[in-house]
């Protein structure tokens, strides 16, 4: 067993598999909420193909697309890594070389092309978008934190598109990018990240993101039905409220990190780990909100397995790293 876990433990730290929960949570919110919502105009796979199989077609392509974008980043910070002697790279600290961050590149962007292909062939250009989106933010976004954190909220938001590109209901898509936004912004500045963000960087995202509101607001009203409004009838409006209150929690734990570790870059490992796994709870809560209980249970176990696989993979790579001895 340990010997397998070795021999994985490269590929684990590349693909950063233990937070990558959270973006095929999204993925498998809008196939229940399309499967389970009879008035979502979903297309013909979500509707009529095995519930189980359209699950498993999530988490590969979920997987698969995260694991593209942590591969690619440190493929390309390779160089700077090693100047800067960053031992939290694989590869700078030798657990992993070049030549297998290349194949797991090529590897995981075949895997979301396979997982999207159960969606149709919009979801598999939509994959393709996104890979693109993803070179463009490694390869330049990240290092400009204005455009860096917008692009990195509509990577979100059209991740959790994959599925179903014409669902009416879009303010859960709405309201992943806007964390990812914050989450990112959060991170970067509480955790004393380089380059910090300056006033006309937060100008630009804060702008961009007013951008992409009024734009997925413009797409939600053009999908409405007669006597339809931006909110559709079928969502109940108390929906919001289980959403709103797992946002306030995040915000209290956020807050209470603060206080614990204060700023610095303890406290922006633990933003960005706390908002990567956080839109599962978001799914959760939209799901109950709108009375899918049988869609929300689905999701709360998903979840709650998720986690706890995630977890366990945690721990014992950590436990490979610094394994348990005696003292003498």
């Amino acid at each position: 067993m340990r010997k397998t876990l070795i021999a994985i433990a490269p590929t684990l730290k590349l693909t950063r598999v233990t937070t990558a929960f959270g973006a095929v949570a999204n993925l498998w919110f809008i196939i229940l909420w399309a499967r389970f919502n009879p008035d979502e105009l979903a297309p013909h796979p979500i509707k009529d193909a095995s519930l189980p199989l359209l699950l498993a077609a999530g988490l590969i392509a979920g997987v698969g697309l995260y694991a593209f974008g942590t591969s690619l980043n440190d493929l390309l910070d390779v160089h700077r890594d090693r100047a800067l002697n960053k031992q939290t790279s694989p590869i700078v600290d030798g657990s992993a070389s070049i030549e297998l961050a290349v194949c797991l590149v090529a590897a995981t962007l075949m895997l979301a092309i396979l997982g999207s292909i159960a969606f149709g062939t919009e979801a598999i250009l939509m994959t393709l978008l996104l890979a693109v989106a993803i070179l463009i933010f490694n390869a330049l976004g990240k290092f400009i934190p204005g455009i860096g954190m917008l692009l990195l909220a509509l990577i979100y938001a059209g991740h959790m598109l994959i599925p179903d590109l014409w669902t009416r209901f879009l303010l859960p898509v709405w309201l992943v990018m806007t964390h990812a936004l914050i989450v990112a912004a959060l991170a970067q500045q509480l955790g004393r990240r380089s380059p910090p963000i300056s006033r006309r960087a937060a100008v630009f995202a804060l702008l961009g993101w007013l951008t992409c509101t009024i734009a997925l607001a413009a797409l939600a009203w053009t999908r409405r039905i007669p006597d339809d409004g931006l909110w559709p009838n079928f969502v109940p409006p108390t929906a919001v409220l289980y959403p709103l209150g797992f946002v306030l929690i995040f915000a209290i734990m956020i807050w209470r990190r603060y206080k614990k570790v204060g700023l610095g870059p303890a406290l922006g490992e633990k933003i960005t780990r706390y908002g990567a796994i956080w839109p599962a709870l978001y799914a959760c809560g939209w799901l109950a909100g709108a009375g899918l209980w049988t869609a929300c249970a689905i999701m709360a176990t998903l979840t709650i397995t998720g986690f706890l696989v995630m977890t366990v993979l945690r721990e014992l790579y950590a436990l490979i790293e610094h394994p348990v001895g005696y003292r003498l």
